[in-house]
């Protein structure tokens, strides 16, 4: 460094030929002809000056450098006068509309719920306090850094756009003193001195050569001064960083440190200074050590000194044009078209193309500042934001290749700014007329994506990168923003572009549709999980996309009519296949369907279908504006192919039920976690939702018995239905019963659920209230775990508010806990026991808690569905499912099953979705008979259920079944239900009888409250009769109790040691409850120990899911266990530890316990075949992953197949064995063998021993104990074998485990290679054991 500062002197002296005084200065400027290249030419002498101490800088000596020698001077070049004076003026000259301030990352930003556009929309802190919206509801951010305030954005804000301080009428603000005080020459000084700045800043900023300038900033003289400049990179961490640069340039932490913190915030930083050999020579070092943590080099460079200092200059420079144009809009005009304009003759496109395309190669700080110059200048003015956009779209697709490829934060980024253009509804527009933004963007998609389509050009994520799917999802976003804002106004430009972009779109979703297909896994167990996160996280990108097309479409008639017709080609395109292959034909009750041969538990399915989905939410749409009767215009009904268009929905639901059912249970908890998504809250809008939809236009536009006929088929049921079958094999039969169970409650879902607006005749208010109503059936709960349970829409709103206060209370926290929301009694009759968003847990809960509260309420336990809303004309055909020939089958099979007390192909759960379907169908005639006349109703579901079957063991009909039902013993929880649904079969005869205008009018409810109270009467009387005979066996109970009181006193020599009787129920109930078992069972050692209990252990294998008992001679099951090093029991805590592993004996533990070998399992278990064969894939897997692992594969690690913690070892599971120990003679025996005798006798066998091996030496027995043996040595036989069994037999696989175990003990805890002939193994295994037992104890 002392070179660098003896020159500083000489080199900050300015060459004496030009003015001294910035006014001087400036007047020279202004006497040359040519301002740029005089400018560059000072600029090339100062610049270097003034940054020639890169390494230690004085910065505020630095900046006052520049504030006098450049920035000054070009003020007064500006203006003409002081600037002082002039920039004052122009601060009071009045008040911006636009706030525009920069985010900084980590400040907090506002948002209104209730006025902004969208989510995107924010105000600084200032500005939420000085505005209307500090009273609204609002939700509270942190800002990562790049956006601005939207506070004077008239489009970002429904009301209230401005604040206090931004109002354009506030007081003191006139119209003259608005408009800005500019004078012509000042503007003109402008236009002569912007191009030239901006051009400086550009040129410097892209400069790619390291040793040379451009020819106007070269000096005569060049100095041999270079940097090595190491940069930032999202690769390494601070610590490899700070390692690299202390091995490369041999420097103290501190500096290392140092410099590692500066890299971090700014992006770079010169890290060496000296001749360029020596840099070269540094840079080479740092790349050498920073490979040596890291598979990415660090990124360095030796730039030249004269290069550094302008690069960093134009940064400075950008900087003080921000503030020049934050005074006035003129500026910022004039700045904005010197950005844009392209230079004539020049094949390069215009200045701020070419900051945006080397953005990506930009370091951190440089492109912050290039940033912050596009946010003071081009969004400011929404003139020139357009024109800014219009060139961002020009080159978006090169901008996020880019992007994709670079390893910085996207906050970071220029494609970042995407939010800034997209969200603007006007904007929007313009981009999609002129410039097909929608299309760009799509087809950018595709062209990120392709290493990801499959030989079937469909996307398979397998293998993939997170971080670069992470970067794409940044592309699926900018869709989301184009399409935030939907048009009020449709131009044919904009329909046709917007169709275009719509097609584009479509492309992606073919490649989606069926992806990532699955086979069920029959015999072997899969033994690596696939990828499936990428696949369901794209799904949850575009949740709201697809959401927004359809809305977009629904916006116009025609344009619906055109994107249906597209989607539903693509749809057909993509089931090509359906109608060539072969054929199969089913038959029942009369009824025939020939379909395509295919099975769910032997064919590929998918359950990605986003095309399918699509085409469901465009039908809906459709329903909803009446246009379906012109859908024949546009698709002609033999074209339609329905059964096509439901075969893949219903493929989907069929793999839920069969996952359901464990049938896929050897295909991992990949396919379990997308089952989980595929029907929770953040996906189901457009995956499960949308597939009972398409199911629902099945159902109405197919015949109902084919429709039926069909979805017998694919949920492989229709031999189920047999009434000749018998199956013996309790697994099929648990199978077929789930399956059926599934198939009911998809058939209910069907015909009942019709809260869709488009589906039913319903609002999105009274969607969002049943989603609550059912909420609370659970229980009560609080704001947050409500609005946690509802769909997002775009603007990540619920709806919940609008809605809560109607069918909910609020009650406020007690002392502890939080307030929660608890349902209205009026909302209770709305609850519907088979609702289609419940999860098993939430079904049983919630009947649970219904049942319990109608009990409380002595009401019976029936929990019928409420009376559905309508069905749109559409839908409206879907009812007819329920009173067609199939369902009546089906019902009537379930129940005559029921009934007969041989077969076992029925459940409780079965009858209720029975029950509930009886229930619908009902209904449905009630409400239709009350609405139109009797001749006018042609649902009659009444008749068919009341008809008697043809033959004789089918000469029963529902009704009658069901009075059977009622009867059985089992389904006493059911009786109330099937007296509910007797009585409403009542009701809709004398509706169709018409006997009674009363009934017709009152809905029957008076017929029905007698029968209530009649049934009430019963069950008080049932409870009576429980109670007499509770009291009747409590009689009985205390007459045993005095029995045995008085046989125990009148025997009591028998019975000295008996326990005084507490002569309480309980207690005498828990006597006789278990049996008597001798005090001798509870001793684990010594003479009296009692026999070890074995009981039957059955474990299942996490890997294969398949069931073992654990014997001796069966193969090993294993638990994944780590063995580690440990000083959880040390009494010096940090006492370093001094071991050799090759001398140490495990025999003797330190007596301050400094470390042991401590043994941990996270308690899964799999069959030891098993464990190997994943080891085995993990380590196959290893090798062809390009990332580097988080566990060392050579030291054995891996993680657990199910909790992924970190492992090295498996613990073999060890049988218990009866131990068979007769302790008869144990007292006498006690009395002769005492410690002292007992030690002797073991002496003496070992001196056996040694004479034995020693042949003839003398023993080595010790002195002191060689004496008064006697001829003990005889009873060493028979004294020390009492106790002792033979040992067992184990199989070699838990052999081969124990030893693997044993190794890993010893290799761990004494650092030492793996050596199975080590004396010391048995003894470190047991140390374990003991440590591991302390240290949980």
């Amino acid at each position: 460094m002392a070179d660098e500062e003896a020159g500083d002197t000489e080199r900050m002296e300015v060459s004496t030929e030009l003015p001294q005084t910035p006014q001087q200065l400036a007047s020279w400027w202004d006497q040359q002809i040519d301002f740029y290249t005089t400018f560059l030419n000072y600029l090339a002498q100062v610049v270097p000056e003034i940054y020639f101490a890169e390494m230690d800088p004085d910065l505020e000596k630095q900046e006052e450098s520049i504030q006098r020698s450049i920035f000054t001077p070009l003020e007064w070049y500006l203006f003409g006068e002081d600037p002082d004076i002039c920039l004052e003026k122009l601060k009071h000259s009045g008040a911006f509309q636009l706030c525009g301030k920069v985010f900084k990352s980590g400040e907090t930003t506002y948002s209104c719920r209730d006025c902004a556009i969208d989510p995107t929309c924010v105000l600084c802190m200032d500005c939420f306090q000085n505005s209307v919206h500090k009273n609204h509801r609002y939700k509270m951010h942190t800002s990562t850094g790049g956006g601005f305030c939207d506070c004077g954005d008239t489009e970002a804000w429904k009301t209230g756009p401005f604040c206090i301080s931004h109002e354009p009428g506030r007081a003191g603000t006139t119209k003259e003193n608005l408009r800005c005080p500019l004078n012509e020459e000042v503007i003109a000084q402008a236009r002569k001195i912007f191009p030239s700045v901006i051009k400086y800043i550009v040129e410097m900023t892209i400069w790619e050569e390291e040793k040379e300038l451009p020819p106007e900033l070269q000096k005569r003289e060049k100095n041999d001064r270079y940097y090595c400049v190491l940069f930032n990179d999202e690769h390494h961490s601070y610590d490899h960083v700070i390692y690299s640069l202390q091995r490369a340039l041999d420097c103290e932490l501190a500096e290392a440190q140092l410099h590692t913190t500066a890299i971090d915030k700014e992006g770079r930083r010169a890290v060496k200074a000296g001749a360029f050999a020596a840099c070269q020579e540094a840079k080479e070092d740092i790349k050498s050590h920073s490979e040596n943590v890291s598979q990415h080099p660090l990124h360095v460079e030796v730039l030249h000194s004269e290069v550094m200092a302008h690069q960093k200059f134009a940064l400075r420079l950008g900087s003080w044009m921000n503030k020049i144009m934050s005074y006035s809009s003129d500026f910022r005009q004039i700045f904005c078209q010197a950005c844009l304009r392209e230079e004539p003759g020049s094949e390069n496109p215009c200045l701020i193309s070419r900051l945006m395309l080397w953005d990506a190669k930009l370091y951190k700080g440089a492109r912050k500042i290039l940033h912050e110059l596009i946010f003071s200048s081009f969004f400011m003015e929404m003139e020139y934001k357009k024109f800014f956009a219009m060139e961002f779209v020009k080159y978006y697709k090169q901008l996020q290749k880019e992007y994709i490829s670079d390893d910085h934060d996207r906050s970071i980024s220029v494609t970042a700014l995407s939010v800034q253009m997209f969200t603007v509804p006007t904007l929007a527009r313009h981009l999609i007329e002129e410039q097909n933004v929608i299309s760009v963007i799509t087809e950018t998609l595709l062209e990120v994506l392709p290493e990801y389509l499959d030989r079937n050009n469909k996307f398979n994520f397998q293998g993939y990168s997170q971080d670069k799917l992470g970067r794409v999802y940044a592309v699926i976003c900018d869709l989301k923003y184009i399409l935030i804002s939907k048009p009020t106004v449709w131009t044919e430009r904009l329909r046709m572009q917007f169709l275009e972009g719509f097609r584009s779109f479509l492309k992606i979703l073919t490649c989606m549709q069926g992806m990532e297909e699955i086979r069920r896994q029959v015999g072997q167990h899969i033994e690596v999980d696939p990828d499936w996160e990428a696949a369901i996280a794209i799904q949850m990108q575009l949740k709201n996309i697809l959401l927004m097309f359809q809305e977009w479409c629904a916006c116009d008639e025609e344009l619906l009519l055109v994107a249906y017709k597209e989607c539903h080609k693509a749809v057909m395109r993509c089931s090509t296949g359906f109608k060539s292959s072969s054929k199969t034909v089913i038959q029942l009750c009369g009824h025939t369907l020939e379909t395509k041969s295919y099975k769910v538990s032997e064919d590929l399915v998918s359950i990605h279908l986003p095309l399918s989905r699509t085409l469901a939410g465009l039908h809906v749409r459709l329903s909803r504006l009446g246009a379906v009767s012109r859908l024949h215009e546009f698709v002609p009904f033999e074209d339609f192919q329905v059964e096509v268009l439901v075969e893949y929905p219903l493929r989907c639901l069929v793999l839920v039920a069969q996952v359901v059912a464990e049938m896929w249970r050897r295909n991992g908890l990949s396919l379990i976690s997308q089952v989980f998504y595929y029907q929770d809250v953040k996906c189901r809008e457009e995956m499960y939702d949308k597939d009972i939809i398409m199911l629902q236009i099945g159902a109405s536009l197919m015949d109902p018995n084919k429709f039926l006929l069909l979805v017998l088929q694919r949920y492989e049921l229709a031999d189920a239905f047999n009434k000749t079958i018998s199956i013996k094999d309790q697994d099929l039969v648990k199978q077929y019963n789930t399956l059926i169970e599934e198939m009911l409650q998809v058939l209910i879902y069907i015909v009942g659920e019709r809260y869709v607006p488009g589906v039913g005749n319903v609002t999105k208010e009274e969607v969002t209230m049943r989603e609550i109503i059912h909420l609370l059936c659970i229980e009560p709960m609080p704001h947050s775990a409500i609005a946690k349970n509802l769909p997002e829409n775009e603007n990540n709103e619920t709806g919940l508010e609008n809605v809560i206060n109607k069918v909910a209370t609020f009650k406020k926290p007690g002392v502890s806990g939080h307030g929660v929301y608890e349902l209205k009694d009026e909302s209770l009759k709305d609850f519907n026991m088979y609702f289609y968003h419940y999860s098993k847990t939430q079904h049983s809960k919630a009947e649970h808690m219904q049942k319990k509260r109608r009990k409380q309420e002595n009401k019976d336990e029936a929990l019928p569905p409420p009376p559905p809303p309508e069905f749109c004309p559409a839908f409206s055909k879907a009812v007819n499912l329920l009173n067609c020939d199939i369902m009546m089958y089906i019902l009537r099979t379930i129940f005559e099953r029921a009934v007969d007390p041989d077969s076992n192909l029925w459940t409780e759960g079965m009858l209720q979705m029975a029950f509930h379907i009886l229930a619908l169908g009902l209904l449905e005639e009630k409400q239709q008979l009350q609405k139109s006349p009797e001749e006018e109703v042609t649902f009659d579901f009444y008749h068919k259920a009341s008809r008697l079957g043809s033959s004789a063991m089918n000469a029963q009909n529902i009704q009658m079944l069901l009075e059977k039902l009622k009867g059985i013993p089992q389904l006493e929880g059911q009786k109330d239900m099937i007296t509910w649904i007797l009585q409403m079969f009542d009701t809709v005869k004398r509706l169709r009888e018409k006997s009674c205008l009363i009934v017709a009018t009152t809905s029957g409810s008076d017929s029905i409250k007698n029968d209530e109270i009649t049934h009430d009467k019963e069950k008080a009387e049932r409870k009576r009769k429980a109670e007499a005979a509770r009291l009747h066996r409590q009689k009985i109970m205390a007459q045993m109790s005095a029995l045995q009181k008085n046989f125990i006193e009148t025997h009591k020599l028998m019975y000295d040691n008996t326990s005084e009787m507490s002569g309480k129920e309980d207690s005498i109930m828990e006597e006789e409850s278990t049996p008597a078992v001798s005090d001798y069972s509870r001793i684990a050692l010594g003479p009296k120990r009692g026999p070890s209990v074995t009981e039957k252990e059955v474990l299942t294998c996490i890997l294969c899911q398949e069931e073992q008992e654990v014997k001796i001679e069966n193969n090993a099951m294993v638990l994944s266990a780590c063995v580690q090093k440990s000083t959880a029991l040390t009494q010096h805590r940090g006492k370093p530890i001094e071991l050799s592993g090759e001398t140490m004996d495990p025999l003797f533990m330190d007596a301050d316990l400094a470390y042991g070998t401590y043994t941990g399992s996270c308690g899964h278990v799999m069959h030891a075949v098993c464990w190997q064969k994943y080891f085995e894939a993990v380590q196959l897997s290893s090798q062809q992953r390009i990332h580097v692992d988080l566990f060392d594969l050579e030291s054995g690690e891996y993680l657990c197949p199910l909790c992924k913690s970190l492992c090295n070892t498996v613990i073999p599971i060890i049988p218990l064995q009866h131990q068979k120990i007769s302790s008869e003679n144990t007292e006498p025996l006690a009395q002769v063998l005492t410690l002292e005798r007992w030690i002797q006798t073991v002496l003496a066998r070992i001196t056996g021993y040694n004479i034995k091996h020693a042949k003839g030496e003398n023993p080595t027995i010790p002195v002191l104990f060689d004496q008064g043996m006697g001829d003990s040595t005889l009873d060493f036989n028979s004294i020390l074998s009492y106790g002792v069994q033979s040992s067992f037999n184990y199989s070699n696989s838990i052999k081969e485990m124990v030893l693997l175990f044993a190794t890993t003990i010893y290799r761990i805890g004494l650092k030492v290679p793996p050596d199975e002939t080590d004396p010391r193994i048995p003894m470190m295994t047991w140390s374990t054991c003991a440590f591991t037992i302390q240290a949980i104890a």
